[in-house]
């Protein structure tokens, strides 16, 4: 406990001021389209650095919460797992696979990552899924450059491959998506206990003129998608000989899909949803449903005006739960751990930033009754200023988060009492 550092609601200033300085990794190159686009100079709250230390948090229920940095020295990145042997694997949006082995980030990418196309912020590499029978076979999504019309174009591709030591080798695009991303297209990965992989598409927004893609079934954008192993549809889809529909899709009338995850007791799939401004939403998805997007949203668009005429219409499925102002609801996970007993149950949903103000991502924590009815909401590390973009429960049974900057750290959750020291 000698090298901890404690966090106190209301008093983040002056904490942050005595204890907060990060050390910058180098981070190595992989395989990255040619151009990459400058960004823009955030303003909105003050820039902190991540913890370099560990920190105490208090929390509601846990009153000491650990935050263990992990590493440091991560670009944007966007998804993780865990291997059977301990390593982390994490994507960074520029195209490249990192691993994390004995606490350490390797300062070498893995090669092998398909060729990625990272012009603009919401283009790149995405998520990482591993098989459940065999941890050496990789997932990807990324954006993919294509040509249509003779045009240079954008979409984007499920890859596959095979580690071979700290090697991605044998890889090839096992799915594309029918479309062209104009707009944002996000991709999770999540495989189900039956062994099909389920897959979230957004790319479907009023601002970028394809908002009609979530109620076009002869599109993959604005789908939630249900896969073999090999990419190729699975058994029981809902539109399977539906000529007005590609049978990959699951569901559909899906805005920008974050995070996926299947429920403890359950076993539903739940997904986190952005909205615009406003109307952000996490859904229990269900087989040949349409969650209503653009149709019926309670989001506003950027510019004020509303979306849609009306909230709600019977057709569609309602959210599960809501956020009005946006927290750009990112990667969520049901914590099932024995870690922290006071949390089990618990959904927690990674923030990128809430109502459109930068640097106001956290850790957010649903609290759910018996009958499974929502009965409270906890913000965790606001304290960090940073964008969060994914959390999963390790096999150690604690809590990971990975923030999303240019100079992003994984983070882990543990209980002050668990301390080995």
């Amino acid at each position: 406990m000698s090298h901890m550092t404690r966090f106190r609601p209301f008093s983040m200033v002056l904490t942050f001021a005595l204890t907060f300085a990060f050390a910058l990794s180098a981070v190595s190159s992989g395989s990255v389209a040619a151009q990459t686009a400058p960004r823009p100079q955030r303003g909105g709250v003050p820039a902190l650095p991540p913890p370099d230390r560990p920190v105490i948090i208090n929390t509601d229920v846990v009153p000491e919460v650990r935050v263990v940095p992990i590493v440091s020295g991560l670009s944007h990145p966007w998804g993780m797992a865990f291997r059977d042997n301990g390593d982390i694997l994490v994507t960074e949006r520029e195209g490249r696979l990192r691993l994390i082995r004995n606490g350490q980030l390797v300062e070498e990418a893995i090669p092998g990552v398909p060729e990625v196309l990272a012009t603009r912020d919401r283009d790149g590499l995405m998520d990482i899924a591993l098989h459940p029978d065999d941890d050496r076979v990789v997932f990807l999504t990324y954006t993919k450059a294509i040509e249509f019309e003779g045009e240079p174009a954008r979409t984007v591709a499920l890859a596959r491959g095979l580690l071979n030591g700290d090697e991605l080798t044998e890889v090839t695009d096992i799915f594309v998506a029918d479309g062209l991303d104009d707009g944002i297209a996000a991709s999770r990965l999540l495989f189900h206990p039956d062994g099909t992989l389920f897959m979230s598409l957004g790319g479907s927004y009023v601002f970028a003129n394809t908002g009609e893609y979530a109620q076009d079934g002869t599109t993959h954008f604005g789908k939630l998608l249900r896969l073999n192993d090999d990419g190729t549809p699975a058994n029981g889809n809902p539109f399977v000989g539906n000529d007005d529909y590609l049978p990959e899709i699951y569901s559909m009338g899906h805005r920008n899909q974050l995070g996926l995850t299947l429920h403890p007791v359950t076993g539903d799939l739940w997904a986190s949803e952005n909205g615009p401004q406003g109307g952000d939403e996490v859904n229990i998805i269900q087989s040949g449903r349409n969650y209503g997007w653009p149709i019926a949203s309670y989001s506003r668009e950027y510019n004020g005006r509303r979306v849609s005429d009306t909230p709600w219409l019977a057709a569609f499925v309602e959210p599960e739960i809501l956020w009005w102002p946006s927290i750009a609801p990112s990667g969520l996970t049901f914590y099932t751990g024995d870690k922290f007993p006071e949390w089990q149950g618990n959904l927690f949903v990674g923030s990128l930033m809430v109502g459109r103000m930068f640097r106001t991502g956290h850790l957010e924590r649903v609290v759910f009754n018996a009958r499974g009815e929502e009965v409270g909401r906890e913000w965790l590390l606001t304290e960090l200023k940073q964008r969060i973009r994914d959390v999963r429960q390790g096999p150690d049974g604690y809590l990971y988060v990975l923030t999303e900057e240019d100079d992003a750290v994984l983070l882990r959750l543990e209980p002050v009492e668990t301390d080995p020291n």
